[in-house]
């Protein structure tokens, strides 16, 4: 299925979950926030909060440095 990703277009698997998007991704070592359709997804949702057709998602991490 397709979706956007910070305004890029995804194909991934039927049932993706946030959490696995961020893995895929390779975000999952550092601090991420997920927003699904301009709607915060809590880190304690991200293992279940399945993607569908057409969704926006916007990822956001933390990067440290001076």
């Amino acid at each position: 299925m397709k979706i956007i990703v910070n305004g890029r277009e995804e194909e991934v698997a039927t049932g993706t979950t946030v959490r696995e998007l961020i893995e895929r991704l390779d975000l999952a070592r550092t601090a991420c926030a997920a927003e699904v359709n301009k709607r915060l997804v809590p880190r304690r949702e991200h293992e279940s909060r399945t993607l569908s057709e057409g969704d926006v998602i916007e990822l956001v991490s933390l990067v440290g440095g001076g």
